[in-house]
């Protein structure tokens, strides 16, 4: 406690008068209004702290204006409790001024005292005289200055590294895939040779590629044996990656457009690895050229949302090249349609139905030209509106789908809901006085795009079958990932409040997409050791039966082309009498006659005819086994054997 000769020399205390209630920093008042902040010591900038000289209280305050060219800084004299027999002197501490005496605002909100402390901290301790009691800091909310609604130069190109980031580990997930061609793409490649042989040097094609082929046999496989003959499966399977990696890219730029930089990251690095991305990235068949063209006519149709009403069509021709090189593209066309009225809709209002309706009228002209003046017909109708189908239960079809695409649907459905509640897109308060869409355009945009994921699971489980299922969900995911998107940062939350949660969500997918993929690579039979073996056994002029056909064909093509191959999907053998007998019937038919020179069979592709086969081969009498290829297969093995007629 002060004794009075101590109050004396300090001079006449002068009582703290009642604080003002406590204001938030606003930054659009200027430094002289009433309640801006003083810089450095946390009170209004209309008064200072001022003790007389040798005032030993520093919570002493003497109303005062502030005027910053006459800053002077103060001494405060801290007189510590004397002890008996010990004389403590008395310590000046000088309170440093800011360089150029500028207050440092960076200090600014950490040294703000809370209002709920300022009555305590008015009255001095009882345990230590002369100081404050529990001197308390609180961070105030953040000013609206603080935050930047507007696009900057540095924010685009900070975004655009992310974004190679995000491609760069899409690339590496592809590219550690690793197996011989896959039936399909074997078949691809062999009839984008032939093409090309019967192009350029008048060669019969020795099947009707297009009767049964699932795209034009002219577009995709050109290309594709066009890149194969320089740079082999390798360079045909970098073709496909660099078309998804245009896809990412297109994603994340339309996602962009339509909502902001972490919408459109996140719905890039989503979709980046999941398991169709990353097979198809590293897979020389239709489904990567055809995504990437769907791709591009969605950026087309958002890119061109303010543009005259014609610049939609630019997105027609490219739509339905798409649906030429793979014919199940066409289920997304609708998508499109809807697309081109939404994205307008916020900037012409019902003249935005014309956008669509041109849109919708330009991509059927040209799908009817393509129908009629080609010969692909027969092939749509085979391989899509009339194809056969399977025996796969509805369950076994959601089980996979869940698997394959489920966690991004379920993110993007999330990130719909939170659309249609909420529809800003920054966090800054200045946007809550913004006008924007209204619930039921948000609604309707997330219904679009997360309906669109459902279209292929519904067709197939409408086929029940499951061929090519976990290609066919990709297509989906990319309209869906937009939305997904927004899920990932209204889950994260403002300023990446719990960024932990949407690691977990990534991490989780990224762990799917790894295993899945590699599960896929790893499903059929490698054919190094088998090719070695065939390569002295098949000629251009001998009848072979083997479960995948294609590969031995695409393989050894200098000594044999389709025509001489038949696989155990199908058979129309027609015997000596001019009979003929399909099925089971057909091939047992085949092989009692003793039709073809070599059997290759190895019991994955078609368990089931592979044993129809087998019985027929030691039934007839008529072939010999010459040997077995051992294979590994997944987590287990296999074997492929090779019969030979006498």
């Amino acid at each position: 406690m002060n004794s009075p000769t101590h109050g004396r020399e300090a001079g006449n205390l002068h009582h703290p008068e009642p604080y003002e209630p406590y204001q938030p920093y606003d930054a659009y008042r200027g430094d002289d209004s009433e309640f801006a902040w003083f810089h450095t010591g946390g009170t209004e900038t209309g008064t200072v702290p001022a003790q007389a000289a040798g005032s030993g209280h520093p919570e002493a305050y003497a109303q005062q204006p502030y005027q910053e060219e006459a800053y002077v800084p103060q001494a405060y004299i801290v007189h510590p409790q004397p002890h008996e027999g010990y004389a403590v002197p008395s310590y000046a501490v000088q309170v440093p001024e800011a360089p150029g005496g500028v207050p440092d605002e960076a200090t600014q909100a950490l040294r703000t005292v809370s209002p709920r402390n300022r009555a305590e901290t008015d009255a001095p301790s009882a345990a230590e005289p002369g100081t404050t009691a529990g001197q308390g800091y609180e961070i105030p909310e953040t000013p609206e200055a603080g935050w930047d609604m507007g696009g900057s130069r540095r924010r685009a190109w900070v975004s655009r590294a992310v974004l190679l980031c995000i491609l760069a580990i899409q690339a590496v997930l592809s590219l550690r895939l690793d197996n011989t061609a896959f039936q399909d793409e074997a078949l691809y490649l062999s009839a984008g040779h032939a093409q090309l042989d019967h192009f350029l040097n008048d060669t019969p094609l020795p099947s009707d590629y297009g009767s049964y082929f699932s795209g034009s046999p002219q577009l995709y496989p050109v290309l594709a044996a066009a890149v194969d003959g320089q740079f082999g499966l390798v360079g045909a399977r970098v073709l496909s990656l660099l078309f998804m990696l245009g896809t990412t890219a297109l994603l994340y730029s339309f996602t962009r457009r339509l909502f902001n930089e972490r919408a459109a990251l996140a719905a890039a690095a989503l979709f980046g690895v999941t398991q169709s991305t990353v097979v198809l990235g590293f897979f020389a068949t239709y489904d990567a050229a055809a995504v990437f063209l769907l791709a591009a006519a969605t950026w087309l149709v958002v890119r061109t949302d303010r543009k005259p009403a014609a610049a939609v069509l630019l997105a027609a021709p490219v739509a339905v090249l798409a649906v030429g090189v793979k014919y199940a593209a066409a289920l997304y066309l609708p998508t499109l349609v809807v697309l081109a009225l939404l994205t307008s809709w916020p900037h012409r209002g019902r003249g935005a139905f014309g956008r669509a309706v041109l849109l919708g009228v330009g991509m059927a002209g040209l799908a009817a030209a393509g129908l009629l003046f080609t010969d692909v017909l027969d092939g749509v109708r085979a391989t899509t509106t009339d194809r056969e189908h399977g025996a796969d239960s509805t369950l076994s079809l959601l089980t996979k789908s869940g698997l394959w695409g489920g966690l991004m649907f379920a993110t993007a459905c999330g990130g719909a809901i939170s659309y249609a509640r909420r529809g800003r897109m920054n966090e800054s308060p200045l946007a809550l006085r913004l006008s924007g869409p209204g619930w039921r355009w948000r609604a309707l945009l997330g219904l679009a795009l997360c309906g669109t994921a459902l279209l292929a699971p519904a067709y197939q489980i409408h086929l029940a079958t499951s061929v090519a299922l976990y290609k066919h969900i990709g297509f989906g995911l990319l309209f869906a990932a937009p939305m997904a998107g927004i899920g990932v940062t209204r889950l994260i939350g403002a300023h990446f409040r719990y960024p932990q949660l949407g690691i977990i969500l990534w991490v989780s997918m990224l762990c799917m997409g790894l295993a899945q993929s590699e599960e896929r690579f790893s499903s059929w039979a490698p054919a190094t050791k088998l090719n070695q073996v065939l390569q002295e056994h098949v000629d251009e002029k001998g009848r072979y039966l083997a479960s995948t056909p294609n590969v031995p064909v695409y393989y050894l093509r200098d000594r044999t082309d389709q025509s001489r191959w038949t696989s155990l999907y199908g058979i129309g053998y027609e015997d000596a009498k001019g009979t003929m007998h399909r099925g089971e019937a057909g091939y047992r038919k085949a092989i009692a006659d003793g039709w073809f020179d070599l059997v290759v069979l190895d019991g994955v592709a078609s368990p089931r005819m592979d044993r129809v086969v087998a019985d027929a081969l030691k039934k007839s009498g008529k072939y010999r086994l010459l040997g077995t290829v051992p294979f590994e297969l997944g987590d287990g093995t296999g074997t492929y054997r090779i019969w030979v007629k006498y």
